[in-house]
């Protein structure tokens, strides 16, 4: 039930009957494949546009990170319930490139399939979305090595 969760912003965690919850963590990936944890609170201004919030030793760049859904039990990570590869660029002065925000959000909004296609014939298809996907994918998403997988699970489960 919606009404029993209840938001942890310091911790990054969302809690449901006590004991068990949803859990955030970010990790952005150096070039040299190590990690660094994002606070979801920092991630969030930078999305949001925070004018303040910047990221200067990436500035001008394109970096992958990844973002990872954990199920918490006692505010501790138990699994990890979902993992997204993506790249945040940046700006010269170290803030979210806005245009490639847009784009990206744009080409995300392409992917979704047709509600009501009315066909004028059964044998025209309309593939957009799927073409839109694969895209996305290959310009928005990255894919973990094995030992970038096996050091963000080290960070979270120690």
């Amino acid at each position: 039930m919606i009404a029993d969760l209840k938001v942890d912003s310091v911790s990054d965690e969302i809690r449901k009957e006590g004991n068990m919850g949803l859990g955030t963590r970010i990790f952005i990936v150096k070039e040299d494949d190590s990690i660094e944890r994002l606070s979801l609170k920092r991630y969030n201004r930078l999305i949001k546009g925070n004018p303040d919030e910047r990221l200067l030793q990436f500035a001008g760049k394109r970096i992958r990170y990844a973002l990872m859904v954990l199920e918490m039990m006692n505010r501790k990570p138990v699994e990890i319930l979902m993992a997204e590869y993506s790249f945040l660029t940046f700006d010269s002065e170290g803030r979210l490139d806005v245009s490639e925000r847009e784009k990206s959000i744009r080409l995300a909004m392409n992917m979704l399939e047709p509600i009501a296609s009315e066909q004028k014939s059964r044998k025209v298809i309309d593939v957009k979305h799927k073409f839109a996907k694969r895209r996305f994918d290959d310009r928005y998403l990255w894919k973990p090595s094995p030992e970038i997988e096996t050091a963000i699970q080290r960070a979270i489960f120690g």
